[in-house]
Order: structure tokens, then C-alpha cells, then sequence
């Protein structure tokens, strides 16, 4: 059976954390008796931190800089934001080979790809998730950056949560977490702007749509769902 396409949705402006992942859950209940489509969603949200169902309470360094909300995605705490580009998928998998482990690689590809777009070379790690930018000096120590986190859950093979792309966030702010628990000196944060380039959101979201296109086949435009 050819797999229909999925919703292409992008809202202008930013999402109340709450609001989107009660309209996240929502359209997944819908997914699963049939009754909608799958969808992704492009959105910015108000400066928080977002605690994993991993997250370690000593990770959390300001909890008073932002709003802090538990969340039901895998990993760690992260910090969301004015300038970063989330995009909460939504897909079924039950149509789409039914592997977890496929899935989170076609994420990384896709966002590798949509860097590819702007001459970044993004990289995956098999003992961190995410997509990372090798900045090691010529003759200096070992320097990674992390360009863009991936945080999914799976409810009964319906997929819900994301990735988050840094375009042009403030990064100062991922100084009230340590992102991902990870506390290596040598990975840092990084975004398009901070390599250099003067990426708009707007650029980045037709990076990421013809991206996906190429790794999880056609979308069709539709409304946000708040």
C-alpha cells in the first residue's frame, strides 16, 4: 500500500509548551483510530527546560531561569526557544516498518540533510543522539557541538515529540541545564548562526521540508493545529 502523505503544518508564532503537547496528543489518539493523518509540526516555543523521562534533578543548574515541565520524550533536560526550530513528528509507524531504532536514524538523516543545504557537515554519534559538528582546531584538542537534539516517544507505534534545530537561538540559555547530561568539556552547542551563517527560520524550515521529503517520502500542507 503506498503510504499517503504526511501533514506539513508550521506555525508563526510561538507555542505555549502545554498547548502543544495537549494538541500532540490529540492528533496521535487520532492517528491511531484512523482518523487523521500523520503530521509534522513546526513551531518555536517560549525560553523553558524540558525534563526526559532520564533526567537527572543535578542537571537542572537554574531551575529558576525558565519554566521547567516534565516531559514524556525520551532523554534528558534540554532547553527550547525564540530561534530554535522544533518540529514534533508525529508519524505511524505501524506503516512504517514498525522499528524504533530505523526511526531515530531516519531523524538524524533528515536533519543531516536539511544541514547539507547550507554546506554543514552534521554527524551522528553511535553513543549520543542527535546531530553533532566536529569544531576541532587544526592542531587543537577535541571539539563537538551539538546542532540539534532528538527526543521521541512511541505510543503504540505512533510517534510524538522531536527534534529541535538550533537556527539562531541565544545559547547563553543552555547554560541553566547540562543538555542531554552530558558533561564532557570537549561536546558543546552549537547553531547555524553561530557557525556563520546567517540562516532565517525560514530558510531552515525549506531545508527541513525538502529534507524530509527525501527520507520519509511527500507531505501536504495543512493548517497548525493551535
Amino acid at each position: 500500500m503506498q503510504q499517503k502523505p504526511a501533514g506539513w503544518a508550521v506555525s508563526a508564532a510561538p507555542v505555549d509548551y502545554e498547548a502543544a503537547v495537549a494538541a500532540m496528543e490529540a492528533r496521535v489518539d487520532a492517528i491511531q483510530r484512523g482518523e487523521a493523518g500523520e503530521l509534522v509540526w513546526l513551531l518555536e516555543h517560549p525560553a523553558l527546560y524540558t525534563a526526559g523521562t532520564s533526567a537527572d534533578a543535578s542537571d537542572l543548574r537554574e531551575a529558576e531561569r525558565f519554566p521547567v515541565y516534565r516531559s514524556g520524550r525520551g532523554g534528558e533536560y534540554t532547553y527550547h526557544g525564540p530561534g530554535q526550530r522544533v518540529a514534533y513528528v508525529m508519524m505511524d509507524l505501524r506503516a512504517r516498518g514498525r522499528d524504533a531504532r530505523k526511526f531515530v536514524n531516519n531523524l538524524e538523516d533528515w536533519i543531516i540533510g536539511a544541514l547539507d543545504r547550507f554546506n554543514v557537515k552534521g554527524e551522528k554519534r553511535c553513543d549520543r543522539i542527535g546531530v553533532w559538528v566536529d569544531r576541532t582546531k587544526p592542531g587543537g584538542p577535541p571539539r563537538e557541538d551539538k546542532i540539534a537534539a532528538i527526543g521521541i516517544r512511541l505510543r503504540r507505534w505512533v510517534s510524538f515529540h522531536g527534534i529541535a534545530l538550533n537556527v539562531e537561538p541565544d545559547l547563553s540559555h543552555f547554560g541553566g541545564i547540562v543538555p542531554c547530561g552530558i558533561t564532557n568539556p570537549a561536546f558543546g552547542v552549537t547553531s547555524l548562526t553561530d557557525l556563520g551563517l546567517p540562516v532565517t527560520m525560514e530558510d531552515a524550515d525549506y531545508a527541513l521540508k525538502q529534507a524530509f521529503v527525501e527520507v520519509f517520502g511527500p507531505v501536504t500542507d495543512e493548517d497548525a493545529p493551535v
